[in-house]
């Protein structure tokens, strides 16, 4: 049985103007999603700074990921609990308090300090906007503030390291934070005034139990994924294996729990309207088409074609300016046509850019993967945001928050398990090339890209056939 509390609009909305709400919930997450993918380019130089070897240095992304899989889930109640302002001031306010610890710290410790707290307010601050979003505008509405909101789901990851490579290369490391610092305050001091409360809330008791298993469960799935993907022992060491069985055993029980109470923390009952599980299956699947963009063509970039990294994030900069203007788009296109053919569409473009990616080989020029980038891009963008909007526009009102926090929930446990079988294909590819051909490092290392590209492909292709089950959603009826 869900909460008794309904996600739904207070009396006060009817008093104040939407736009300015949503704008600062935007502002906010914009820069809390940059941060995703804004230390990538810049562990190199903090490792030499710093002091530290590869290994360390990835707890830098390791625990930001972590961070947000672990909080996630626990927004579901917290958005009942907490009043909408309460709960965004207080989420900004870590995420500035974060921002401003890594930019002065003097050490790795302080750093990753700063980093964890940065990600908790960014745990808080993904599923809050969605929830707020369903609260506020009329189904047949949202497919175009879902487009807006896509510009931080998608566009923002997506520029990162463009950001991040000009960055380093003409200032410290440092800058990546008094970079972010100027907004986030600016974000925080907007809300401060702006906002007001938007969702009705009760005094519900927390769960203690459910907490225990849910950080267990998320947090051992992306611990232990994670720390495959960042090479090292791989897939049989004692650290990937325990990470993933007690995150297995974590869900198993977090279910269990879930199921039989009567005031769950997480409602698992969006699952029980079928587009949702529909949605929350291609977006689990397409993350991982995503991450093979910012994860594999980086890298092929840099240690394939060696171009360094300020040329990889320029590169990679018209994909991301075409997904930030498509995501409205997409949007509107959703408002008036459905998530049926858009869906279609956008996954049928993936996939073919997907296969020409898989081609890939080391007299490629620099615009013709500037071009298939774009394209992937573009099709992600007509896709991603319809899919998320589509899910959630099947949901009663009391199920708002649940649904927000398992599609956030869902989005960041496939980027963790996209990026470790990803990187172990292409690791995999790179060594049987070499046992077999010799030759040079650049040469395995296209082989080793270009079968986790076909990986990637081939998941696309499997994600399109489950698309085929969508029907048609142009009219939208609220439940």
């Amino acid at each position: 049985m869900a909460f008794d509390a309904s996600v739904t609009p207070t009396k006060q909305i009817t008093d104040m103007k939407k736009g300015p709400l949503i704008a600062v919930m935007i502002i906010g997450a914009f820069v809390a999603v940059l941060n995703e993918t804004l230390m990538n380019v810049a562990l190199s130089e903090i490792m030499v700074q710093l002091n530290i070897t590869a290994s360390i240095a990835q707890w830098l992304t390791t625990s930001y990921m972590l961070t947000i899989g672990i909080l996630i889930p626990i927004t579901a109640y917290l958005m009942q609990r907490f009043t909408t302002r309460q709960l965004y001031l207080t989420a900004m306010g870590l995420f500035t308090l974060g921002t401003f610890i890594a930019g002065v710290s003097p050490n790795f410790e302080l750093l990753l300090a700063g980093r964890v707290i940065q990600a908790a307010g960014t745990g808080i601050i993904l599923p809050l906007m969605s929830a707020v979003v369903l609260a506020l505008i009329s189904p047949e509405k949202r497919g175009r503030v879902m487009g807006a909101l896509g510009v931080v789901i998608l566009f923002a990851p997506a520029i990162g390291p463009t950001v991040s490579g000009v960055i380093i290369v003409y200032f410290s490391w440092r800058m990546l934070f008094f970079f972010v610092l100027p907004i986030a305050i600016f974000a925080l001091l907007f809300s401060w005034k702006m906002l007001r409360n938007v969702i009705d809330v009760t005094k519900l008791k927390l769960d203690f139990i459910s907490v225990l298993f849910s950080t267990l469960g998320f947090g051992g799935i992306v611990y232990g994924f994670s720390s495959a993907g960042k090479g090292g022992a791989g897939w049989a060491s004692l650290e990937v294996l325990i990470g993933i069985l007690v995150g297995c055993v974590g869900l198993i029980f977090f279910t269990i729990r879930q199921n039989r109470l009567e005031h769950p923390m997480l409602s698992l009952r969006p699952f029980s309207f079928p587009l949702f599980t529909i949605g929350a299956i291609i977006l689990t699947l397409t993350m991982m088409a995503m991450f093979s963009s910012m994860i594999l063509l980086p890298m092929f970039l840099q240690d394939g074609l060696n171009i360094s990294a300020l040329q990889t994030g320029l590169a990679m900069l018209p994909g991301g300016i075409i997904m930030g203007i498509m995501s409205p788009l997409s949007g509107k296109l959703f408002d008036k046509y459905g998530a049926r053919w858009l869906s279609r569409i956008g996954l049928v473009i993936v996939a073919v850019t997907l296969l020409l990616f898989s081609f890939l080989d080391i007299n490629v020029t620099l615009g013709k993967i500037i071009l298939l980038h774009s394209f992937m891009m573009l099709g992600i963008s007509l896709f991603m945001m319809p899919i998320m909007t589509m899910s959630l526009n099947q949901l009663p009102k009391e199920f708002y928050s649940h649904g927000s926090a398992i599609l956030n929930t869902v989005q960041q446990v496939s980027g963790a398990i996209g990026t470790a079988l990803l990187i172990t294909i292409m690791s995999r590819g790179q060594e049987a090339y070499m046992e077999k051909f010799g030759g040079s490092y650049e040469l395995s290392l296209t082989s080793g890209v270009n079968q986790a590209f076909l990986f990637a492909c081939g998941t696309i292709v499997f994600t399109f056939l489950i698309s085929l089950l969508i029907k048609d959603t142009s009219k939208v009826k609220q439940p």
